[in-house]
């Protein structure tokens, strides 16, 4: 393809859908990318690996579950070293999960053109239905190249550090031994074979080559350098530069929802759910029956007591009253005039041992409290999805809480949040 006009030059099986095996990283730093650009994460933002992101199988940086790293540094390890474990942290660190942050890179292949593209993880090891195409690839590494100029030298780096060492690239040779290479990703599982897209630029030409299935890194190396020669053969001297116009994700993109201004000055509280409790009314009613159950069979045993001969003038005999009889009265927990105080939750509790909160702050209005929860739910739903709102009125004013998070989850969403300016404290279990 020549880069500058998009134009395929060549291209034989180019819409065969494939395993991408590394390529995939391509995406995952482009959607790493554009969060930053969003100010959803900074590369100096601190992300806590997980146990799911230790335990993925090399290529890898080494990372140990529970350490902290800077968002930079597993960008490097992705792409020059191809890591997978610092592939699934910075998926865990945009979204929350791999599979949120495998439906965010879906959503940006198909805004991006990508049509026969499917991704299922943010590393590339093969996966059932986990796919894509030359074609697709080339397109991605063009977008790389002139979406994100800022970052793609980071492809060209024949080494690195990655915060907690020295790493290599794994395209080092084609970067080394072509003139003018300077990227972009290679990929390799068994099921994929050898992979490539490679970039190389000569003068005022730029042109990209993808390889899918090589037999080797040296077959495969050499089939994109007849590639590449046969595109700077075929591109014009001249071309006027045409860049790919880069997507907007507001719609398409499930994890970012934009909230419009409020038109009023006050916005409309959210419908609570029901009680899942009986309400005051079934109460009452429960009281009235019982009251008058008991009131009905006093009378009915002072009627008999009274007139020992029913209407038919046969004779009955009274029945004794029990020694042993206990009488029963049923009360309320509360009375029913004294209404419980209000508290502002959106779901019944189902924190399974969430026992973890973040606090927003205190505000002068609990009105003010409440929109600003709502508001931060909507904006950051990825990692405050099963979290529950809470207004606590204090000395100070109302405070603002989501309440019934992992450690895990309320870490990140502070830390998210802290990225976008927002006031952002995280509680441990039994804080108040």
């Amino acid at each position: 393809m020549d880069a500058r006009t998009g134009e395929v030059l060549h291209s034989r099986n180019a819409d065969t859908r494939l395993h991408p095996a590394s390529l995939t990283k391509m995406m995952t730093l482009y959607v790493v990318f554009d969060a930053i650009r969003r100010g959803e994460i900074t590369l100096e933002t601190k992300v806590k690996i997980s146990r799911k992101a230790a335990a993925e199988q090399p290529s890898k940086l080494g990372l140990k579950s529970g350490q902290r790293i800077a968002i930079r540094y597993l960008i490097r390890a992705a792409s020059v070293k191809s890591a997978n474990d610092a592939a699934t942290a910075l998926g865990e660190a945009v979204s929350g999960s791999e599979a949120a942050f495998a439906r965010r890179m879906n959503a940006m292949a198909k805004a991006l053109g990508m049509t026969n593209t499917t991704f299922k993880n943010a590393h590339g090891l093969t996966e059932s239905g986990h796919l894509s195409t030359a074609r697709d690839m080339t397109t991605l590494g063009r977008h790389l190249i002139y979406d994100y100029p800022q970052y793609y030298n980071l492809f060209s780096r024949q080494t690195t550090h990655a915060g907690v060492k020295q790493v290599s690239n794994t395209n080092r040779r084609l970067l080394q031994n072509y003139k003018g290479a300077d990227g972009i990703k290679t990929g390799y599982t068994r099921a994929a074979g050898f992979n490539l897209v490679a970039s190389a630029e000569r003068g005022n030409e730029r042109v990209i080559a993808t390889v899918f299935g090589g037999t080797s890194t040296a077959a495969r190396n050499a089939r994109v350098a007849e590639l590449l020669d046969m595109g700077f053969k075929r591109a014009p001297s001249r071309a006027t530069l045409s860049k790919p116009s880069r997507p907007n994700l507001s719609v398409q993109e499930p994890k970012v929802i934009k909230v419009a201004p409020a038109i009023t000055s006050r916005s409309p509280r959210p419908a609570q759910r029901p009680d899942r409790g009986p309400s005051e009314e079934m109460l009452l009613a429960i009281v009235e029956s019982v009251d008058n159950n008991v009131i009905q069979s006093r009378n009915e045993v002072a009627t008999r007591a009274a007139s020992p001969t029913d209407l038919a003038g046969a004779t009955v005999t009274p029945v004794r009253r029990p020694q042993n009889l206990v009488q029963t009265s049923i009360e309320l927990a509360e009375p029913l005039s004294k209404p419980k105080p209000r508290r502002i939750i959106t779901r019944a509790s189902t924190s399974g041992g969430r026992h973890w909160s973040i606090s927003l702050g205190r505000h002068t209005t609990r009105d003010r409290a409440e929109r600003l929860l709502l508001k931060t739910a909507l904006q950051e739903i990825g990692t405050l999805d099963e979290a529950l709102r809470k207004v606590v009125n204090r000395p100070r004013g109302w405070e603002a809480n989501f309440v019934g998070l992992s450690q895990g989850k309320a870490t990140l969403a502070c830390q998210r949040l802290s990225a976008r300016g927002h006031n952002c404290e995280v509680r441990g279990p039994g804080a108040s």
